[in-house]
């Protein structure tokens, strides 16, 4: 690795500084209007709890951009986000050209696209257009699951200006043709050799997660235990970050926030429902507990 790298692990002082203010003169506006492009027919989980994620650190609107067929069952879960319906193509996946639709109706403070996605039908070729499309654009993306699996099946990809990926280490696997092994034992290294290849943000998940920033800084989390280890819990986290890009943070911030305080959560919750036993809804129910912590 060159010798400009500096590497800064989380703390509980300096995410302190991170936390976005609130005003008692407020109201949703002033906290942003995360887009969510999320679900499908299989995974509808993962549109829920990255959009619930998002609101509660802070968000002050969700709008959840997905397929006909997962609006009701999302909306039953919750009272709590709004929707942009994407249509479906025959086998129940978002069109191809449905980018386009997204782009004229939706005015988000920031981006967030991949959870629960899959890769059925035109859905790749959906996620690929919709970032190039937004090749140019400032407004921020969270790129995860499903999003950084159709950027590995292509090559020399010219990412967002103002973009993350979060991929955990078979999905990094899959972008840099590495084995996971070789990964998991080079850790900071692969993250940032992602992030050199890609000109953006990288986020590698997992126990001691690593956020490489292109102008040279590793960030190191320690927070977090093995109830993190669950379906879905990535999911919370892409919502956490985009919540917070939402309210004014800029995704580097947004990301290493998120990351402490999601393994905080995950730290809360084993508290009562054991290491074995958090669910990734219990994440998003100590998020409020894991902030606190923080405020106080």
């Amino acid at each position: 690795m060159e010798s400009t790298i500096k590497t800064i692990m989380l703390t509980k002082e300096n995410m302190q500084r991170l936390l976005p203010k609130r005003s008692n003169f407020s109201n949703k506006g002033s906290y942003g209007c995360v887009v969510n492009i999320a679900g499908s027919f299989m995974y509808p989980g993962a549109s829920y709890l990255s959009s619930v994620a998002a609101l509660k650190v802070g968000a002050g609107r969700v709008r959840l951009a997905t397929t006909t067929n997962v609006i009701p069952i999302v909306a039953s879960l919750t009272p709590d986000i709004t929707f942009l319906d994407l249509g479906e193509s025959k086998d129940y996946t978002i069109p191809k050209d449905s980018y386009k639709y997204l782009q004229t109706i939706a005015e988000p403070t920031v981006y967030a696209i991949g959870c629960g996605l899959t890769q059925y039908g035109g859905t790749k070729d959906f996620i690929l257009s919709f970032l190039k499309n937004n090749r140019n654009n400032q407004t921020p993306i969270i790129i995860d699951a499903d999003g950084v699996n159709a950027l590995s099946s292509v090559t020399n990809f010219m990412m967002p200006l103002n973009s993350i990926i979060t991929p955990h280490p078979l999905e990094l696997s899959r972008l840099i043709d590495v084995p996971v092994e070789e990964i998991q034992a080079n850790r900071v290294e692969y993250a940032w050799k992602a992030c050199q290849e890609l000109d953006c943000i990288v986020l590698l998940k997992g126990h001691d997660s690593v956020i490489a920033v292109p102008n040279g800084q590793i960030f190191i989390n320690k927070t977090g235990n093995s109830a993190l280890a669950k379906a879905g819990s990535g999911d919370v986290l892409t919502g956490m970050i985009a919540g917070f890009a939402s309210q004014g943070l800029n995704l580097e911030n947004a990301a290493c926030l998120a990351v402490y305080l999601h393994g905080v959560a995950g730290e809360i919750a084993s508290k009562t429902q054991t290491e074995y036993g958090v669910l990734a809804t219990n994440l998003i129910n100590t998020i409020p507990s894991a902030i606190r912590e923080l405020l106080f």
